[in-house]
């Protein structure tokens, strides 16, 4: 491949007992958006990426013996249906240069994104240092997402057709690697996840919140939480049925995330028709300017304006809800006690600016 050349460092000896080239990946939290493949989320705690790559390229190179090699995937946040208008990226490498490559695009014309593009394997003799070249694409589910290339056999001749076949089915190890990944992601982050808004359920919320007032302390800042609670939730309830209800509530979860749109914001459903927004590195004027674009984006929305379940037509219900906002800052060192003991006042604070809400006449926010 073009960026990893191998004329200017030894090659790599495969002997029993020699020790594998030096791999060099992504790190966890920038891995992570190649495998945004369902949705959003979280950090992986499940599994060690990094040390998932390091291995995929190990194994590669103990199957296939090679001076150069490299996995790269496309990027699922910006791709479309056409692989030629996709962009590929290296993940993990080993070689000259490897080091510098994580994060690289290949250059155009490289093989791998020929295989990229086609979805399919590919051997080529070069010129220059890079004289032989295989690559197999990599595919997650029926979905082509990324390559595999080792340039450059060891011992100086070029790759085979055997070498190709055995990398072609050592893909299909990889792909399930890159699957059981996304896997322990998606189950990872569905125990944080409420089952009707989307959004962080009240267990994960505490440890969230936790651990942006952490931050906050670490970074010597200032942070934002605002409670929400949604008015007149129950006349909708009482009117329509629960069905209808549960989905107002699944709906408000899809507009604070429309609306909320910052990377690092905390979102989560707090229970029943209660919400709180958790804004690190925020003053407390920021955060009202944030709750009244919420408060606003909340009255002006409208609900059940496509059916709902079997038989039940749109209600296309505008101004039934609008929500009251309480909003709380915490500056470093304003309370003692433990992280857990701050959070507590934290949300105290905002839960009764709430309630000063509702007492000037709801649909307003109010700050502590």
């Amino acid at each position: 491949m073009t960026e990893v050349r191998s004329d200017t460092t030894p090659r790599v000896k495969l002997a029993r007992g020699a020790p594998m080239p030096r791999i060099h990946a992504l790190a966890g939290r920038e891995l992570e958006r190649f495998l945004q493949r369902q949705k959003a989320g979280s950090r992986f705690l499940e599994i060690d990426l990094e040390a998932e790559l390091r291995q995929i390229l190990e194994r590669a190179c103990e199957l296939v013996p090679s001076e150069s090699g490299a996995v790269f995937l496309d990027d699922p946040l910006r791709k479309v249906e056409d692989r030629a208008a996709n962009d590929l990226f290296v993940v993990a490498a080993f070689g000259a240069h490897a080091e510098t490559l994580p994060g690289q695009s290949p250059a155009p014309g490289a093989l791998a994104r020929e295989v990229y593009r086609s979805g399919r394997p590919h051997l080529s003799g070069g010129a220059g240092p890079t004289h032989s070249v295989v690559a197999v694409p990599i595919t997650i589910g029926s979905t082509v997402c990324g390559a595999i290339e080792l340039a450059n056999r060891e011992g100086g001749g070029a790759f085979s057709r055997h070498d190709l076949a055995v990398l072609e089915i050592f893909a299909g190890y990889t792909s399930s690697t890159l699957q059981n990944a996304l896997d322990a992601k998606r189950a990872n982050e569905l125990a944080k996840r409420d089952d009707l808004s989307g959004l962080y359920n009240d267990r994960w919320m505490h440890v969230r919140i936790g651990e942006m007032i952490a931050d906050t302390d670490e970074e010597q800042g200032e942070c934002v939480l605002v409670f929400m609670d949604l008015d007149h939730f129950k006349r909708v309830n009482d009117s329509y049925g629960h069905l209808a209800g549960s989905r107002v509530l699944r709906e408000v979860g899809f507009l604070l995330r429309r609306v909320v749109d910052w990377e690092s914001a905390i979102l989560c459903r707090y229970g029943g028709d209660e919400f709180v927004i958790g804004l690190p590195s925020t003053t407390l004027t920021e955060g009202i300017v944030v709750a009244e674009h919420v408060r606003a984006s909340v009255a002006e929305a409208t609900y059940l304006d496509r059916e709902y379940g079997p038989d039940l037509p749109p209600l296309f219900l505008r101004g039934a809800i609008t929500a009251s906002l309480g909003v709380a800052a915490y500056r470093a060192g304003d309370w003692g006690g433990t992280v857990h003991d701050r959070e507590s006042i934290l949300l105290r604070h905002a839960d009764s600016a709430m309630y000063a809400a509702k007492a000037q006449g709801k649909n307003c926010v109010a700050s502590a």
